[in-house]
């Protein structure tokens, strides 16, 4: 057995292996000077991952407030819509931290999103999909409930890859979550550990070094300067959910550091349900001279989660709790309610990644320069159903990063020049293993997978009228692929359960080896034009049009096939054990590239707030993924011609001094262009309407309520084919929070309040029959409490 499916969860806790990736952010946007704003300390906006934030000399505690008190009392004062910069009113004077990259946010000719702390209710179920739920269009839909990979997209982007996820930049403290091919584990994605999360839209990205069609996403942790003391919560509630976490920070002179450590398990909803995650993080920065700054960053995460599958519509209504134990054979030879047998497979992932690295920032006059370095470690097994089987990957990823800026005037948000280079490169081992009853069989794969990543990005704001800005950029990317087949074995063996009792194993067999190598290159150039126009402060209307560029990851090139809820892959008849059968795809896939023209206005005027953004993309050879009969990932495909059309609305209202609503609203219609079997049909897997309202009463200083309600009014399709849809579904959650002292607060919810049944998320098939097990559901009715402490 491999040893990386040996190793224990103990002894995973103390692997050092690794360590980062870089704040290889480089990134964005702006160019804060050293000495003199406030900011969010790790932002992805350049020269911001090391800067020392401001000392702030508060009240004495008997005549202060609580920062979060005050956080209450102005969110109920004003509206906040979580869709770009206008999530809420700067803070008066030098403590507020997110305030200079709000500004720079603004400025910005693209969609943008800050959502900070104080902007997300406090959950005793913390997951990525409840932080991102108020940004409109972001789309994270649950797949179990707890600490697993629900699906993440936006705009479309990576919109069927999950459970293997693509399409987005994914970073935490401005190093990137993702391998050097693009791929990542949205679990590692922790908002428990966030001072706040940067949300950057189709090219807004590009400035970060991705130039894919979604976008980019940044978790930004606290440090010593932002977020000094110490902190400490506990939470838990329904589904056996246990949450701890815990900080500590502070600074002397020009040094601060923060520690940051986190626990959450959890029994889950459904029968198959159990997940668990541990995460450790710190960073240290220092002021080194007048003119330079630098911050290191480590962090480790090691999660677990039970897969506990898909279900077929009545079996879903009938029972939401429960998973699925195959299809059902009808004598002589016809099944039907075809899927996973999860019962007897167990699905499962057990991932965990080390990152480390550093970021230096040089500053003279009006010119800055950034250097990231990183390195990450990534361990991940996932044990799929029978017909993919048990997957081990484990590598080491480097990325390299340089950026220049330039910023003459130096009140302007956004600097006059500024380009970045940034370089990846990663190699893994990736053995394959047969699924025997949940347990690990015998190895059918073994292959290295190698490679490499160059995106180069320049781009011009120039101020050309009083209030109006163009932004001219030109981005280019060149990516390898290549995978070295290392199985020696002339066969490859093959397993098979009886259909008609699939607990009874039929002969082993075995299959010819065919090689799995390739060797795959890809370059594009990118260019885009953005323009601004603040007419009046506080409101920015914006046009663009940009290229995408986005090559496949090694999950779209190297894919099992061949097998059946039944049989292991190379098997597409379990009952025939000698018919020869290819166990792996490897198609010549071309890269995605898109043209995407959009429009928005932000601002604010009065009770109201709002951030509207419109977009269309025709897309060239979109990434999609097939699945077999359990749903498990197949090779991916190029469809040929797709577009995309959305919709991005957040608007928020002030009704009175201490009632505040806001809504997220997201339209998506993807569809085939014309394509030879699918014709203008909706690409599977994309809600075409989501809503998330929330209404706010700060009922006292001390004491909040709030309802929200998410509703997704229109039928999702399952299928490519556009012949199975998803149901239309409303959930509403309450919750509340009272601050007991100046160091204490306690808080409840109830999630589900009426105990909808409903399907969270879908597989996605190319051809789903009626029957087919493809529906995800969501958790029922919840309760949930907690209590943070501040010292």
């Amino acid at each position: 057995m491999s040893p990386s499916l040996r190793r224990g969860r103990s002894r995973r806790a103390y692997r050092t292996q690794g360590t980062v990736l870089l704040s290889w952010t480089a990134s964005a946007l702006l160019l804060p000077a050293l000495a003199g704003e406030a900011c969010l300390a790790q932002s992805a906006a350049p020269g911001a991952a090391v800067q020392l934030d401001p000392v702030v000399v508060e009240a004495p505690k008997s005549a202060a407030i609580s920062r979060e008190r005050v956080a209450a009392r102005r969110r109920a004062a004003e509206p906040q819509p979580r869709g770009g910069a206008n999530l809420g009113e700067e803070a008066a004077g030098p403590a507020a931290p997110a305030a200079s990259v709000q500004e720079r946010f603004e400025a910005l000719a693209g969609g943008v999103a800050l959502v900070r702390r104080e902007d997300l209710a406090p959950t005793g179920n913390p997951t990525v999909s409840r932080a991102l739920s108020g940004v409109p269009g972001v789309v994270v839909q649950n797949f179990f409930g707890g600490n697993d990979q629900p699906r993440i997209q936006i705009r479309g982007s990576g919109l069927q890859q999950n459970p293997v996820e693509r399409g987005l930049l994914v970073l935490q403290n401005g190093m990137p979550i993702n391998r050097a091919d693009g791929s990542y584990i949205v679990g590692f994605a922790n908002p428990q550990q966030a001072e706040a999360i940067e949300v950057y839209r189709g090219y807004m990205a590009n400035r970060l070094g991705a130039t894919v069609l979604g976008g980019a996403l940044n978790f930004v942790s606290p440090t010593g300067s932002s977020s000094p003391g110490t902190q400490v919560a506990v939470s838990g509630g329904g589904f056996g959910q246990i949450n701890a976490s815990a900080q500590t920070g502070g600074r002397k002179d020009n040094v601060d550091a923060l520690v940051q450590a986190d626990f959450s398990r959890r029994d889950g909803f459904r029968d198959y349900n159990s997940s668990e995650r541990s995460s450790f993080n710190a960073n240290v920065g220092a002021v080194l001279s007048e003119n330079v700054s630098t911050r290191f960053f480590i962090g480790y995460t090691d999660l677990g989660f039970d897969v506990a599958g898909p279900l077929t519509k009545s079996a879903m209504q009938a029972n939401p709790r429960q998973v699925f134990a195959g299809p059902t054979f009808i004598p002589p030879s016809t099944s039907i309610n075809p899927g996973p047998n999860v019962v007897r497979d167990r699905p499962r992932r057990e991932a965990e990644q080390f990152v480390a690295g550093s970021r230096t920032t040089a500053t003279f006059d009006a010119h800055l320069f950034d250097v990231a370095l990183g390195y990450t470690h990534t361990d991940d097994m996932f044990r799929f159903p029978i017909s993919s089987g048990v997957r081990a990957t484990r590598g080491d990823d480097a990325t390299g990063v340089f950026r220049y800026a330039y910023k003459p005037d130096s009140a302007a948000a956004l600097p006059l020049l500024e380009t970045t280079a940034q370089y990846s490169v990663g190699s893994a081992d990736r053995e394959n293993f047969i699924n025997q009853a949940g347990q690990t069989g015998a190895k059918f794969g073994e292959s290295r997978l190698d490679a490499t990543t160059l995106a180069l990005h320049t781009g011009l704001n120039l101020p050309v009228w009083d209030g109006i800005t163009v932004s001219p950029a030109i981005a280019y990317g060149y990516a390898t692929r290549d995978n070295d087949d290392i199985y020696r074995s002339a066969t490859r063996p093959t397993i098979a359960y009886n259909p008609a009792n699939p607990t009874m194993l039929l002969p082993n067999g075995a299959v010819p080896t065919q090689s799995s190598s390739y060797a795959r290159s890809y370059a594009a150039w990118s260019p885009s034009l953005g323009v601004t126009f603040r007419p009046v402060p506080g409101q920015t209307i914006f046009a663009a049009v940009s290229r995408s560029f986005e090559p496949p990851s090694h999950d779209d090139l190297l894919a099992t096939i061949n097998g059946t809820p039944n049989s292991s892959a190379g098997r597409p008849t379990p009952g025939n054990p000698g018919l020869v059968a290819a166990a792996f795809a490897t198609p010549d896939l071309k890269a995605q590239t898109a043209t995407t023209v959009e429009g928005g206005w932000r601002g604010r005027a009065g009770i109201l707030s709002w951030d509207a953004v419109s977009y269309y993309s025709w897309v060239d050879n979109e990434l999609l993924s097939l699945r077999d009969s359990t749903g498990a990932l197949m090779a991916a495909f190029n469809a040929d011609r797709t577009t995309h059309l959305g919709v991005e609305l957040g608007l928020g209202v002030r009704i009175t001094q201490r009632l505040t609503g806001r809504v997220a609203y997201t339209y998506q219609d993807f569809r085939f262009d014309n394509d030879p079997l699918r014709g203008n049909n909706r690409l599977a897997g994309a809600p075409p309407h989501l809503v998330n309202a929330v209404l706010q009463y700060q009922a006292t200083d001390a004491w909040k309520l709030e309802g929200v309600v998410r509703w997704s009014p229109g039928h999702m399709p399952v299928d490519n084919m556009n012949t199975l849809f998803a149901d239309p579904f409303v959930v509403a959650d309450l919750r509340t929070e009272y601050q007991i002292s100046e160091r204490f607060s306690v808080f409840g919810e109830i999630t589900n309040l009426f105990n909808a049944t409903y399907a969270a998320s879908t597989l996605i098939v190319d051809q789903a029959r009626p029957d087919q097990a493809a529906f995800i559901p969501g958790d029922g009715r919840g309760y949930y409490g907690g209590i943070r402490a501040r010292f």
